[in-house]
């Protein structure tokens, strides 16, 4: 079964400096349908104006991972962390029993294009924890395992029973993720076109996935996926 989440219904708040789409139901958009998928909380698309951005604000009991795709986002924490994510790179933040941080766009020249997704963690009170690296020179016509529970082939180990894969694809690729018994995958089009068992998404597009042995994409054009195997 798939349902479709269309980019068009996503909640929107334009604060000026701001403008964020959010798939799942956040701050003041609120759709009882729409609460999150599994363990699936956030993904918002957030762009943000020239030197403008979050100021210190906390966060507790959360994954938390952002992906750039394009400009650059300025990152500082408690945790004492400083990191410029730049398009192509991906961070991680476990906030766990307590985190503040601030999140700025570092260009004043450009806005700054990113995706932010929240995921339940399957236990309360840990450490927080920061990483970041490069998806940039990532093969184009695949999929990058960004992140898993185990840490396995390099992702990061997120405290929950969840995959997160990154595809580039280029027009015509096809790829195909099989899911194991009881697993639910969720696919985010983060930019350009695909077929999902031949039915269409566009960029914003989301689709919730349970019930199928096996997920089959074709891009139509070049195209940057999020797809989460979920438990």
């Amino acid at each position: 079964m798939i349902t479709l989440r269309p980019a068009a219904s996503r909640g929107h708040a334009n604060h000026g400096w701001l403008d964020s789409r959010h798939t799942f139901s956040f701050a003041d958009y609120h759709d009882s349908h729409w609460m999150g998928f599994r363990n699936l909380r956030v993904i918002n698309d957030d762009r943000v104006a020239p030197g403008m951005g979050f100021g210190t604000h906390p966060h507790r009991d959360m994954e938390i991972i952002t992906y750039v795709l394009s400009g650059e986002l300025e990152h500082k924490d408690s945790m004492g962390n400083g990191r410029v994510i730049r398009a192509g790179e991906v961070q991680y933040m476990a906030a766990g029993s307590g985190v503040r941080h601030s999140e700025f766009n570092h260009s004043q020249n450009e806005e700054v294009h990113f995706l932010q997704i929240w995921i339940h963690p399957d236990e309360t009170g840990l450490a927080p924890r920061y990483a970041d690296r490069s998806l940039g020179t990532a093969p184009k016509g695949s999929f990058q395992l960004v992140a898993s529970k185990s840490g396995r082939s390099g992702s990061f180990a997120i405290n929950q029973d969840a995959d997160l894969w990154l595809g580039l694809l280029g027009k015509g690729n096809h790829f195909t993720h099989e899911l194991k018994a009881g697993r639910h995958a969720w696919l985010q089009v983060a930019t350009g076109a695909v077929l999902i068992g031949g039915v269409p998404l566009a960029e914003g597009d989301g689709a919730a996935i349970s019930e199928v042995k096996a997920v089959d994409l074709v891009a139509e054009k070049e195209s940057q996926l999020l797809l989460f195997d979920l438990n």
